[in-house]
């Protein structure tokens, strides 16, 4: 082999080497740029929203297994029109029947606490307001040891608070306020996006 065949050779050589070292660095280079697309742990604790698929909820049903945001559970469930209709018939027996408190959007300032247009669904954040248990779904209305009059909602056994299916409090028990609704929208029919909405983009 010439002396000018081999230059040739170990030129190609050089070459091929230094593209292939290069698509290496390039490829390295480009993962944590992708990646930081996606929000990491850190930032969804922080608040960034999360999509939940509702599809398969059905009419009485609470979701499960329980979605988070912000490192707190969130709290779906797809009302019967039963149980809307019976939410009026509450309002005596509530603290803040009318959401006067700043505790919701204000899409959600209304006897649902929800979306007007799907006002069946309720989004609210599962920790009672009183010491941050988390209460039990109980969507029946239906009589329960704990409330002969019951017409279903969320029930704090720790301290004995109670809450109506649209989060309402009720008066003469610890939690001093209704349970707060976050910002959401409906990204699709059947996808929720809580931690954004219209108005926070």
């Amino acid at each position: 082999m010439s002396e000018g065949e081999v230059n040739v050779a170990r030129r190609r050589f050089l070459i091929g080497a230094t593209a292939v070292v290069g698509g290496i660095g390039a490829v390295g280079a480009a993962v944590p740029f992708v990646r930081s697309w996606s929000p990491s742990a850190k930032a969804r604790a922080l608040g960034a929203p999360v999509r939940i698929d509702i599809g398969k909820l059905r009419p009485g049903e609470l979701l499960g297994p329980m979605p988070e945001w912000r490192g707190r559970p969130i709290f779906v469930v797809r009302r019967t029109e039963e149980a809307l209709a019976a939410l009026p018939e509450l309002d005596r027996v509530l603290a803040d029947p009318e959401s006067r408190r700043d505790q919701q959007p204000p899409y959600a300032a209304n006897l649902w606490r929800a979306r007007e247009e799907r006002r069946e669904v309720s989004v609210l954040i599962g920790l009672c307001t009183h010491l941050g248990c988390s209460p039990a779904f109980h969507g029946r209305l239906e009589p329960q040891p704990f409330d002969a009059n019951w017409r279903g909602g969320y029930f704090c056994a720790c301290h004995g608070s109670r809450f109506d299916l649209s989060g309402r409090v009720y008066s003469g028990v610890p939690a001093p306020t209704n349970l707060e609704v976050p910002p959401y929208m409906f990204e699709t029919e059947d996808v929720i996006v809580v931690g954004q909405d219209e108005e926070t983009g």
